[in-house]
């Protein structure tokens, strides 16, 4: 346990729950009801926060003030929540945080309007904290640049992945420029638009850049193997519920590149059947397990959170580059 697990503890606690009053209050007074209280649905269910905690501890890793930037704190979760609506309707899944999806309570056309409702409200907070010179230093351009840059890449990886259901083959390098865009690109931008508006220099944002980019891969590929390794109770969902789904992760593709023989089959079972049953995990668990694609993954893993980690040192107080070093292991030796 860090040495400073409880003081980092706390001050995440505590702005997390400030993030969760502002988004509780957001759409609370908004008409019409029917596009608003489904939005307000999705924001009262529960989760980490991260993308907007990452836009505040930017702004003060570079020697801004948190109040600069709460409003573009909202906006990135409201993107994030944007985009979780329209992923439950492409995947049709039921369930979201242990709660029903948005189009599974209401319908399909209302959780697709609603998405588009939390982006339009995302550009709106953005640009309350961006449009005042004082609160950006001037740097309105470059963030909604990079914002709107990291909408624009999440569509694009949510593509390829979707591509990558209907092909049999599909290069690692493929994988990681498909996460890099769907999950990273949105990490990579809190961390540039929180330097940006707390005024940092050259080196300090594009420092921050390459920590959300790697923190955001590293993350990633995280949940691959969780889905793998993971502890059930923890996770809130089925193990191997990727595998189940045919899902072309990191270690599904190192195996598959990998594998000979038998197994090679089973894996070319897996994408021509897309998928397999639940009964048959184990199996294919075991298969990742022979072939060492577990610790393939946990290095790449590791791999990636150290270059998150090595950005750091531009960061001119150590508690700041600590409090992003304890938040990097929170994440990557998370179990759900």
């Amino acid at each position: 346990m860090h040495k400073n697990f409880q003081k980092f503890n706390s001050l995440y606690e505590k702005e997390r729950k400030k993030i969760d009053r502002r988004l509780k209050r957001l759409l609370a007074k908004r008409q019409p009801l029917s596009l608003y209280k489904p939005g307000s649905y999705i924001l009262d269910s529960p989760g980490k926060r991260l993308r907007p905690l990452l836009v505040l501890f930017s702004v003060k890793s570079v020697g801004g003030k948190l109040s600069q930037a709460y409003n573009a704190a909202a906006a990135v979760e409201l993107l994030h929540n944007f985009t979780l609506v329209h992923d439950d309707i492409m995947d049709n899944a039921d369930k979201r945080r242990g709660r029903a999806t948005l189009h599974k309570k209401y319908d399909t056309n209302t959780a697709i309007l609603t998405g588009d409702s939390l982006l339009s409200v995302a550009y709106e907070n953005l640009l309350k904290d961006v449009s005042d010179n004082k609160r950006s230093n001037g740097n309105c351009k470059a963030v909604v640049t990079s914002f709107t840059k990291s909408l624009v890449e999440v569509c694009e990886g949510q593509s390829l992945d979707k591509e990558f259901e209907t092909r049999k083959y599909v290069p690692i390098a493929e994988y990681k420029l498909m996460i890099k865009k769907k999950t990273a690109a949105m990490m990579e931008m809190c961390c540039n638009i929180g330097a940006y508006i707390g005024n940092g220099s050259k080196e300090e944002i594009n420092s921050l850049t390459r920590f959300g980019r790697n923190l955001g891969i590293a993350f990633q590929m995280q949940d691959d193997l969780l889905d793998v390794i993971g502890d059930e109770s923890k996770l809130g969902k089925s193990v191997g519920s990727d595998i189940v789904e045919g899902k072309k992760t990191y270690l599904f593709l190192k195996a598959f590149e990998k594998a000979k023989g038998d197994d090679k089959k089973k894996l070319n079972k897996l994408i021509i059947n897309k998928g397999i049953s639940r009964s048959q995990v184990s199996e294919y668990q075991q298969i990742y397990r022979k072939l060492g694609v577990i610790e393939d993954a946990q290095r790449e893993v590791k791999s990636y959170t150290d270059k998150a980690l090595n950005s750091l040192g531009v960061l001119k107080r150590k508690e700041d580059r600590e409090f992003f070093t304890w938040l990097a292991d929170l994440l990557i030796s998370r179990n759900k």
